[in-house]
């Protein structure tokens, strides 16, 4: 594949940018809205490659899902879930989320994806699964197989997430369709991004599940019984909205971007680490503004609840004022790639100092050179990449297409922001 040309900017941005749905919020609605006791109509439902292999998944397992709009879509859960092949692609949402839902169908699902997806760990959620009762065949990575027998025993499940907060979700998001619901306690390191696993309990309380969230205990209790439906509207995805926010710390200007005034996401520590890596932050009831004045700050970030932010913080602090580090994203070397490494080995190759620490990175900034920067198939890096494009001249992204992921027209939109369109 060429390399592509990262879009340049020469002076201040003045832009208000319409980010899609949440994928996290698409997901998590279409698996509730499958799971429920009748048919469920969601709005603003994020079209991405992460999210329509879940369509198609819960499709394969009897869900039906009928377009009404460009992004509204009615969801008809079925009556009996069916046993069927699930292809998760890289999404780890998919590889996650899906297996107890299959565990409710009578028969084996089989489960694989992508060859980076055979790396990313899934061994705690299928561990978990197999404490409630079901047959896990190869339960340490993909491919593997559910066993269904149309029904999940439940009861006291106990497991280590520190890898990742979707084991939690997981089995959370289907836990009160379990015979004896779900006891879910987390035993290990520190468990991450905690927002994620707070807006798998909201919706499922939004949806009338009783659940006892005992946040210091790590414990999560999930009573058995009905999901209902539920309409709902997807708000905007805000971690892929903090890329384009980011911007005007390395050219200066303004960018506006919808925010939602109520939301589980991880909207406040997003602001903060925008805030401290040098951008002012104007909040308004229905949007935010960040302005920059070109310089980045050097920073010490704490992003153990927005992991997620680690390549964009990563690439700002590559070219700020100052040294900065990174703590707390130790299990983003199981994401869509190792992160960690990518991030070392991309920023260095381009003259910077990248090192990686136990649990993050250190970075000191160094004057940087064009030259490719490899995003490994990852949609974070790619974003990480397009922003270094508006500060270093001559750098090429190695692939684009990646960020169709979670964002469909991410290369239209960042040209649009920089200019070039």
């Amino acid at each position: 594949m060429t390399p592509l040309a990262a879009p340049e900017r020469s002076g201040p941005l003045r832009a208000s940018i319409v980010v899609p749905g949440s994928k996290s919020a698409t997901a998590r609605s279409y698996l509730l809205a499958a799971l429920a006791d009748a048919p469920s109509m969601l709005s603003g439902v994020l079209d991405a490659r992460d999210t329509r292999l879940m369509r198609a998944a819960l499709t394969s397992l009897g869900v039906g899902f009928v377009d009404l709009g460009t992004d509204l879509v009615r969801v008809e859960p079925p009556t009996t879930f069916t046993a069927a092949d699930v292809e998760v692609g890289l999404a780890g949402t998919l590889m996650r989320f899906l297996p107890p839902v299959a565990a409710l169908a009578d028969g084996p699902s089989r489960f694989d994806g992508d060859p980076q997806a055979r790396l990313r760990p899934v061994a705690p959620l299928l561990d978990g699964l197999m404490q409630a009762g079901v047959r896990v065949e190869h339960p340490q990575a993909l491919p593997f197989a559910v066993h269904g027998t149309g029904a999940v025993p439940g009861g006291r499940v106990r497991i280590d997430a520190s890898g990742s907060s979707q084991f939690v979700s997981g089995l959370l998001l289907a836990g009160a369709r379990f015979d004896g619901g779900l006891d879910l306690s987390h035993a290990g390191g520190t468990l991450p991004s905690r927002p994620h696993i707070g807006l798998t309990v909201a919706m499922l309380r939004d949806r009338g599940v009783r659940i006892d969230a005992s946040e210091g205990a790590d414990r999560w209790q999930v009573a058995p019984g009905p999901i209902s439906a539920r309409d709902e509207a997807i708000e905007p995805d805000l971690i892929n909205a903090a890329t384009f926010l980011a911007a005007p710390l390395l050219v200066g200007g303004e960018v506006t971007t919808a925010w939602p005034r109520h939301t589980v996401q991880a909207a406040d520590t997003i602001l903060q680490v925008l805030a401290a890596l040098g951008g002012t932050v104007r909040r308004d009831p229905e949007s935010v503004s960040v302005s920059g004045e070109g310089v980045v700050r050097g920073a010490d970030l704490d992003l153990s609840a927005a992991s997620e932010l680690t390549c964009i913080a990563t690439a700002l602090l590559a070219v700020a004022d100052a040294p900065g580090s990174i703590r707390g994203v130790a299990h983003v070397r199981g994401h869509e790639t190792d992160r960690l490494a990518a991030l070392e080995t991309e920023i260095n190759a381009l003259g910077g100092r990248v090192e990686q620490t136990a649990d993050g990175l250190r970075v000191t900034p160094l004057p940087l050179h064009g030259g490719v920067f490899h995003t490994y198939a990852d949609h974070r890096m790619a974003h990480a990449g397009a922003l270094l494009g508006l500060a270093v001249p001559g750098l090429r992204l190695s692939d684009m297409s990646c960020t169709t992921k979670t964002l469909p027209d991410f290369p239209g939109l960042w040209a649009t922001l920089a200019g070039r369109e």
